[in-house]
């Protein structure tokens, strides 16, 4: 703690900040830039022995991740709060969302992992206003002995955010997170750290398409699917976001004249989707961005 330091109570709370959508990498030395995990925004606040593991919206999450409790009681440190994301590492160094959740229904847990990216406090220090550089070096030291353990520091890179993104894209990862480097941790979504996703792109056969719900009008979704090997229409999920309410109007229209009472997916999509669905004649084709195939052939 430096000396003339405040010192200050350890958070109750986890208040994130959080990173707003962009569609590029910003450019500038004054951006750091890191890959983006594909898990659980976690938050973890050490107070001697005791160890809460905090979710994004605020629920205790200690007993899902016991692993993650047991290692941040080794941390030298008497009192912390830690900012993260634990994901599953899969053997050719990229997190999975869908790995994690076999997780929670029984899966391998040994590739579990807590990847620290943020110190908003350290020892009765409110280490969270100080300048982000200032803050990732602070937390470089805590975790410099937690190589390859299940607390492990995110790296970063200086600047160069259209290369690092796209190096991300190249290998497969979901995308990165670009951070002001000068700048204090500030609860809520703002500009100073912003999001890119690698998205995909490819021709869907729109084969139904659900009513909407809310305040939505036209349609919920479209129900897309792609041709196999025989030629069937096997079933790749939902899409339900892009549509202004005009094009959403006028998608139903043009949908309701090909309706037929016959589903075209093979084998039909289950539960309530299946039997409440609208289905069309297959011959309408969709491009669709999206981030990953799941293991079972859906998108998301």
């Amino acid at each position: 703690m430096a000396p003339g330091s405040v010192t200050v109570p350890l958070p109750e709370r986890f208040e994130p900040q959080l990173a707003t959508l962009a569609s590029t990498a910003p450019e500038g030395d004054e951006w750091l830039h890191e890959f983006k995990f594909d898990g659980y925004r976690i938050g973890c606040r050490v107070d001697g022995r005791n160890v809460a593991l905090i979710s994004r919206n605020g629920n205790d999450w200690t007993d899902r991740f016991p692993e993650v409790r047991a290692a941040a009681t080794e941390l030298p440190v008497r009192r912390a709060f830690l900012d993260g994301e634990v994901a599953v590492v899969l053997p050719d160094g990229r997190t999975s969302f869908q790995a994690l959740q076999k997780v929670f229904s029984g899966g391998d847990r040994a590739d579990l992992a807590y990847f620290v990216f943020d110190l908003l406090h350290l020892d009765g220090e409110d280490v969270g206003r100080l300048p982000l550089e200032r803050r990732k070096a602070r937390l470089a030291e805590l975790l410099r002995s937690q190589k390859k353990a299940r607390v492990r520091y995110s790296e970063h890179v200086v600047g160069h955010g259209p290369e690092v993104f796209a190096r991300a894209c190249r290998m497969g990862l979901e995308g990165i997170v670009s951070k002001r480097r000068d700048l204090p941790y500030v609860p809520g979504r703002r500009s100073a750290w912003v999001k890119v996703k690698c998205i995909k792109r490819q021709e869907f056969v729109v084969g139904g398409f659900t009513d909407p719900e809310g305040s939505r009008v036209g349609i919920g979704a479209l129900l897309v699917g792609v041709r196999d090997a025989t030629g069937a229409l096997a079933f790749a999920g939902k899409v339900g976001t892009g549509f202004t309410n005009q094009t959403a109007e006028a998608l139903r229209r043009r949908l309701e004249r090909i309706e037929q009472t016959e589903c075209p997916f093979t084998p039909r999509p289950p539960g309530s989707l299946g039997r409440n669905a609208h289905w069309v004649k297959p011959t309408l084709v969709a491009e669709v961005a999206f981030s990953e195939w799941t293991n079972d052939g859906k998108i998301r």
